[in-house]
């Protein structure tokens, strides 16, 4: 549970906008509260809590779990969207889709599995998360 000035915090964080330029790439993972718009390129996997935009020349490289998405460059991995996932004309998905609506305009391209009517509940930002032995993303520590 967040205290109260954490929460005014996250609650300004969710008016921020955040955007990757064309020409960028940026490598890790990624967690905002805020907007996120992605004109480069992003090695690692996504979460906001908020709305992401893919645009035509970008490329993710990983994962995304978002509110609401807007997808019009390629994206391999699989995507989670509480409410709505729009798929524009140029966009290519390897991978995926866990979503409540979804909108796929004509030209899109989509190679996966895809589930929907489905809400996921809370996005968590900035807690831990254990899958196959990893903490957010880092390898666990060998123990001797």
């Amino acid at each position: 549970m967040l205290r109260k000035d954490e929460k005014r915090d996250a609650d300004k964080a969710t008016t921020a906008h955040n955007i990757i330029g064309k020409g960028t790439t940026l490598t890790g993972d990624l967690e905002t509260f805020g907007n996120l718009g992605i004109e480069g390129k992003v090695v690692g996997n996504i979460k906001t809590k908020s709305k992401i935009a893919v645009g035509q020349s970008s490329l993710v490289d990983g994962n995304i779990t978002a509110q609401n998405a807007e997808i019009a460059g390629e994206v391999k991995g699989r995507i989670e969207v509480n409410e709505v996932l729009v798929l524009k004309p140029s966009a290519v998905i390897h991978g995926d889709i866990i979503t409540n609506k979804l909108v796929v305009e004509s030209g899109a391209k989509f190679n996966g599995g895809c589930k929907m009517g489905v809400s996921m509940g809370e996005i968590k930002i900035g807690e831990a998360t254990r899958q196959n032995g990893t903490v957010s993303g880092k390898e666990k520590a060998p123990t001797t």
